[in-house]
């Protein structure tokens, strides 16, 4: 809810006091200073970094009915939960597929897949008993869950309100039920299944190895580095 203009009036003026009668330090004058300020237009936390908004629902898989609820998988799996528009569409199917043939390399490393749109699980089932030559899925190695009353989409943020789809919004959760990274792409834009494994390897291997991070389009059996400015230079200078 955003808030009056009289709460914000007064909140930018308690700031403003309290930075005010604040000491600065004198020992670094270029170390900036960082306030934490509440948000004033909503108090809403950010997905990333908080765990992942429980839901139980209907899904298909291996041509069956079944409930999917997504804190079973907390201490035990990884989960990569993507949101696409609708069945029976033409971006949807390429990479409802692609994440399908690649599932072996993310139950490696111990990893589900769940796949979710607002459609009911009889188009679901429909769609999966459809060849992919004719637009279809042929069958899948994850489920695909029916977010019919659109809750589950509302509560990760994806939803389109005035079209009642979903946008193409992916999330990677770890094994505590904490969401470590999303994506949300528009409509006809599809995502990439390598760039997916990529960034949940580089989770992975940060959480194995937390005074470790990983640069930019880190892979396994590269350096990695340390958040360290004097350590980090080992792998600046290697590059």
């Amino acid at each position: 809810m955003a808030c009056s203009a009289t709460s914000t009036t007064g909140l930018i003026s308690l700031i403003a006091a309290t930075t005010k009668s604040m000491a600065f330090p004198s020992q670094n004058p270029l170390k900036p200073l960082i306030f934490l300020v509440p948000s004033l237009a909503t108090g809403d936390l950010p997905l990333v970094g908080n765990t992942a908004p429980d839901f139980e629902a209907e899904a298909v898989f291996d041509q069956e009915f079944i409930k999917v609820k997504l804190s079973e998988y907390i201490g035990k799996k990884y989960v990569i939960l993507f949101f696409y528009p609708l069945d029976f569409t033409f971006v949807c199917p390429t990479e409802i597929t692609a994440f399908s043939d690649r599932y072996a390399e993310f139950e490696k490393i111990n990893t589900e897949i769940l796949g979710v749109s607002v459609d009911s699980v009889f188009s679901h089932l429909a769609w999966v008993q459809t060849d992919r030559k004719s637009g279809g899925l042929g069958d899948l190695k994850y489920p695909l869950i029916s977010d019919v009353t659109k809750s589950i989409s509302k509560s990760y943020g994806v939803l389109i309100p005035d079209q009642g789809i979903a946008l193409r919004g992916l999330f990677i959760i770890d094994k505590e039920g904490v969401i470590q990274h999303s994506t949300v792409n528009n409509l006809a834009i599809g995502r990439s299944v390598d760039e997916t494994l990529r960034t949940l390897q580089a989770l992975q291997y940060v959480q194995e190895n937390p005074d470790e991070v990983c640069p930019a389009g880190w892979k396994p059996g590269e350096r990695s580095m340390k958040p360290d400015p004097k350590l980090s230079k080992e792998f600046f200078a290697a590059i």
